[in-house]
């Protein structure tokens, strides 16, 4: 088992952590709609515990959904049996063709692996397994999320979990740790576990240039239709040529 979002922190994080994939939803399925996307594959990359491929299937699109995390891939297979899912890095997993891929909530900041050559070959398997005219739709945090120097503390609780977190940027390397010490209520005590997730901070521009490299025509956006972004945080709509 990978040593990122284990059974306890993926639990926290698919009923506590719910909003974003749940709020996200109906602008993301706009995109598809206006995109002409027809109800075929789409290809959830950092999929989590199902919650969005859920709104997919219940839409008519067929999924494959793909995390490194055992623990939300177990979830994902228990929320949503009529799709695909499968254990990987997104960095390395096979994309099939496919009318769009979507990775949604910051999932290309994480650090849990990286692609030789930064993003760029990644977008280029994205671009290939595209069908003309299909669609990416991610977001990315950029750099700002912490003031120099300073440590950004967090406290979430519910009603058999707490979480505590710690977040610290290094400006000069672009990066961002988060300590997380999770506690979860099992039997009659609460079970108490320890993660550090390092992510990577993309400037916008950066990401559409990348993009555009590729042969992506793109969007950028501060919404997920009526759902705001929170500051530094950005979202981007790459289409294939038709």
């Amino acid at each position: 088992m990978t040593e990122w979002y284990k059974e306890d922190l993926a639990y926290i994080h698919d009923v506590g952590h719910a909003d974003f994939a749940l709020e996200s939803a109906p602008g993301i399925l706009e995109i598809l709609d206006q995109s002409r996307i027809p109800e075929s594959l789409v290809v959830d990359l950092g999929c989590g515990s199902g919650l969005w491929a859920r709104e997919l299937v219940d839409t008519g699109y067929r999924v494959l959904g793909i995390d490194i995390s055992e623990a939300m891939v177990e979830i994902s297979r228990r929320r949503v049996p009529e799709a695909e899912f499968r254990v990987g890095s997104l960095f390395d997993a096979d994309i099939p063709p496919c009318a769009a891929v979507t990775a949604i909530s910051e999932v290309l900041n994480y650090l849990f692996d990286e692609e030789p050559g930064g993003l760029i070959p990644f977008f280029r398997r994205v671009y290939e397994a595209l069908v003309p005219g299909g669609v990416f739709v991610f977001d990315v945090l950029g750099p700002g999320q912490v003031p120099p120097g300073a440590t950004a503390r967090g406290l979430r609780e519910g009603e058999d979990w707490a979480v505590i977190s710690e977040r610290e940027e290094d400006a000069e390397r672009g990066t961002m740790t988060r300590r997380i010490v999770s506690f979860r209520k099992v039997g009659e005590h609460y079970r108490r576990d320890e993660e550090i997730h390092r992510v990577r901070l993309y400037k916008p521009v950066e990401i559409s240039g990348l993009l555009r490299r590729v042969g992506f025509g793109v969007r950028t956006m501060r919404s997920y239709g009526s759902y705001p972004l929170a500051e530094g945080h950005a979202a981007f709509v790459a289409r294939k040529p038709a």
